[in-house]
């Protein structure tokens, strides 16, 4: 299809693909041209923690030594995961409980942005947190 035959009022953007709107239905043609918001997923009315995963998700990494002490206290992996063994034999796993952590994602997120710091800014090699 050519510049010249695309009409605005015709063409439709449907899941990231260009459809001719004579080929729909009438109820479909007013559902793509309907002027409504598409309904946001559905979020609990309150939450106790979002002003604290705000507070992380905005901490900017500007100085060397804010990463590097970022990255010395969250570490690279779950320090509660365990395996209880006794005399060679497994008596159980504890799982990796850190996901249970409601800011879990954001202090991972952290850690990323100042092991990037490190590594993009300053050109440090950050071999020795991972």
């Amino acid at each position: 299809m050519n510049a010249s035959n695309r009409n605005a009022e015709n063409l439709a953007l449907v899941s990231w693909t260009w459809i001719n709107a004579a080929e729909l239905p009438v109820n479909q043609i007013d559902a793509a041209h309907s002027t409504t918001p598409p309904q946001a997923p559905a979020r609990p009315e309150f939450d106790l923690f979002f002003p604290i995963r705000r507070w992380l998700d905005n901490i900017q990494i500007e100085s060397s030594d804010l990463a590097h002490r970022i990255c010395q206290l969250i570490p690279a992996q779950c320090p509660f995961e365990r395996t209880v063994k006794l005399f060679g034999h497994t008596l159980f796993h504890i799982p990796p409980l850190c996901k249970l952590n409601p800011v879990y994602d954001q202090v991972v997120a952290l850690r990323f942005r100042a092991l990037c710091y490190l590594a993009d800014v300053c050109g440090e090699d950050i071999s020795g947190y991972c």
